[in-house]
């Protein structure tokens, strides 16, 4: 059941995208510290995910991955990413465009699995609903559930759209 419901994507309600919007406003304003926390719970949860990364695949030490300017820079262009979706979600058209690109250059430039990022909006969720638990409600949840999917759908759809092949 679980795997059917990433690979469709649910509608995200005006309420829903106001709730996502309200909350992102607050984890956007600490955009760097927030991003690297995801990276780094990402790349302890998931090892195999710093294959990808030459500069800091090696790295083991979660303080040592903080101090990475290049994982840094990293986190800040997801949360960059992730600021344009949220920004244009009543954008259907700039939404897909934006997450198009990811999925492609993902897929032809860095030969990602597409797996990773149905892991890493996992981990994005976890974080959140960490540091702002007084704003990650049971609707807070649910609205960024339909998000996560909404990344992971769009992604994996501009994968299919350039033949990627596992």
């Amino acid at each position: 059941m679980e795997i059917e419901r990433w690979e469709r994507s649910e509608e995200i309600s005006d309420a829903e995208k106001k709730v996502i919007q309200e909350i992102w406003s607050r984890v956007y304003a600490n955009c760097e510290d927030v991003g690297v926390s995801i990276l780094i719970r990402f790349f302890v949860n998931f090892p195999s995910a710093k294959q990808y990364f030459s500069q800091f695949k090696h790295m083991e030490d979660p303080l040592e991955m903080e101090r990475s300017l290049q994982l840094r820079k990293h986190a800040r262009r997801v949360m960059g990413a992730i600021n344009t979706v949220v920004e244009n979600l009543n954008d259907a058209e700039k939404v897909s465009s934006v997450l198009a690109l990811v999925g492609k250059a993902h897929a032809l430039k860095h030969k990602v699995e597409p797996i990773y990022f149905k892991k890493l909006t996992g981990v994005m969720l976890e974080v959140i609903a960490e540091e702002y638990p007084n704003d990650f409600t049971p609707e807070a949840h649910s609205a960024w559930t339909k998000m996560k999917t909404l990344i992971y759908t769009h992604v994996t759809a501009a994968y299919k759209e350039v033949g990627w092949a596992q």
